[in-house]
């Protein structure tokens, strides 16, 4: 069965955000195949996505590499997506669907009532959930192209602190989808403002991987199932 390469670029993409693959390392063709269990074809057309997205880099006489982003670059992609949030909130206003609201407004109550518990664990993936459902309710493929990008690579770039109030935070979550179920596209740019500039503050930046990390190679099965996507359809309440 032939792997298709958007498969296998997630999967790289995904070991080089948890750090698998530190920043500056060379990722050459025959070492990936091998890790993911495919052919170098697939392999040279993910370095390729990897490089446009800015994940990758290629340099003279040592071919690919993992990028090394400045500080700056880093802050920048932080203040894009104060930009951006907010337009995908008010897009979402004017475009969603009753299955957007439907999951969105799941997501709200489970974070609630996780954040009511004192349960953190599951937060942060709720909240990326709930991002990623609210950029796909703008029904703009290249904002969710960019959004979903940006969530990488910040992932990448900072650690993220839990809100001290997490209950107030998931109350935002859930003015925002009020607005955005009312089709209030002002209401829903202006609350989503105000959470992502709240949500900047807690972003820390990452240390430098640690030299002489190596990475294990049995991970064929896991660029079998990687998917590029939320089905917004698929989120269960």
């Amino acid at each position: 069965m032939r792997i298709p390469a958007h498969s296998v670029c997630t999967a790289i993409r995904d070991d080089i955000v948890s750090g698998v693959f530190e920043r500056g390392s060379r990722l050459t063709e025959e070492l990936l195949a091998r890790r993911y269990g495919v052919s170098r074809v697939p392999v040279r057309e993910a370095l390729r996505t990897l490089e446009s997205e800015g994940f990758v880099v290629t340099r003279r006489h040592a071919g690919a590499c993992v990028a090394e982003p400045t500080e700056e670059e880093a802050a920048d992609l932080l203040e894009v997506r104060m930009l951006l949030e907010p337009l995908g909130a008010a897009r979402a206003a004017q475009r969603r669907t009753e299955a957007h609201l439907k999951v969105l407004r799941g997501l709200v109550r489970l974070g609630q009532e996780r954040a009511r518990r004192g349960e953190g664990e599951d937060l942060r993936s709720l909240g990326g959930w709930f991002h990623e459902t609210l950029a796909q309710a703008s029904g703009s493929p290249g904002l969710i192209a960019l959004l979903t990008q940006l969530r990488h690579k910040i992932a990448w770039m900072y650690t993220v602190e839990q809100p001290a109030r997490p209950v107030e935070s998931w109350a935002e979550h859930g003015a925002i989808v009020d607005a955005v179920a009312r089709r209030d596209a002002e209401r829903a740019r202006t609350l989503a403002t105000q959470h992502a500039e709240r949500a900047a503050a807690a972003h820390r930046l990452r240390r430098a991987d640690r030299p002489g990390r190596r990475p294990d190679t049995s991970r064929a099965d896991r660029v079998r199932t990687s998917q590029q996507s939320v089905n917004t359809t698929g989120v269960r309440n």
